[in-house]
């Protein structure tokens, strides 16, 4: 074999390498992203249905419901144009309340109720999220007049 050969296969051979590296990475990134959606978004089954994302909206008033056991709590999150059940089991946020802003990481069951894993609230009077704030005025634009989706 010549020595312009074996350079090549060199070449080759560290490039291949690099391919596989590079697919292992992204395909770890990718199983460890999670995507914010809206409850529109939800409503219109752009969520994954088998893997874990994040929701965010306001937590509608009169929605939340405390279980006996003391931990497990339901509520209904909007961007005023659809609604999305959700319910978490553990300690919410010292801020979470009713009409504030929330994001829950979790996924969706068969039934169409977001099981979530984790709460986060906002953290003071002048913040949200900038994609659930984008959310809701887009869905402020598009159902303007509209009454939400049940």
């Amino acid at each position: 074999m010549k020595p312009r050969h074996k350079k090549l296969l060199w070449v080759l051979g560290g490039l291949s390498l690099l391919g596989v590296a590079t697919w292992l990475v992204l395909n770890a990134l990718d199983k460890n992203l999670n995507y914010f959606y809206s409850p529109t978004q939800v409503a219109n089954h752009e969520a994954p249905a088998n893997r874990s994302f994040r929701l965010g909206g306001l937590v509608v008033d009169g929605s939340l419901k405390r279980q006996t056991d003391g931990l497990t709590v339901e509520f209904v999150v909007t961007d005023t144009a659809s609604n999305i059940p959700v319910r978490y089991k553990g300690i919410l946020p010292d801020l979470f309340k009713e009409g504030k802003s929330v994001v829950a990481q979790g996924k969706l069951d068969a039934g169409g109720l977001f099981v979530a894993d984790q709460v986060l609230a906002k953290h003071d009077e002048n913040y949200m999220p900038p994609e659930a704030a984008k959310a809701l005025e887009d869905a402020k634009k598009l159902n303007a007049g509209k009454a939400p989706k049940p």
